[in-house]
């Protein structure tokens, strides 16, 4: 069901800075900010991939990320709470 919200929804995305994006551009201070260490997905887009389908894929490959991270961690609770009971 995410994934269809996903694909329906992304290409609607505004391209505006985000919210405490434009609060540092209003106070101008942006440019004192500094790049993260490194980026999976740079604004929301796989890189190589230009419009809409970049930021569907984009949108899916944090899905995907979000229900693997929520599956393990539903695995080891499974696991601990069989053991104790």
């Amino acid at each position: 069901m995410a994934a269809l919200v996903v694909v329906i929804l992304a290409p609607l995305a505004s391209g505006d800075p985000d919210g405490l994006e434009r609060v540092a551009t209003d106070q101008r201070f942006l440019d004192r900010g500094e790049d993260a260490p490194y980026a999976i997905i740079p604004d929301y887009s796989v890189p190589g991939i230009d419009g809409s389908l970049s930021t569907i894929l984009a949108g899916l490959i944090g899905v995907v990320v979000v229900f693997g991270v929520l599956w393990l961690i539903g695995k080891a609770l499974t696991r601990r709470r069989s053991r104790e009971g």
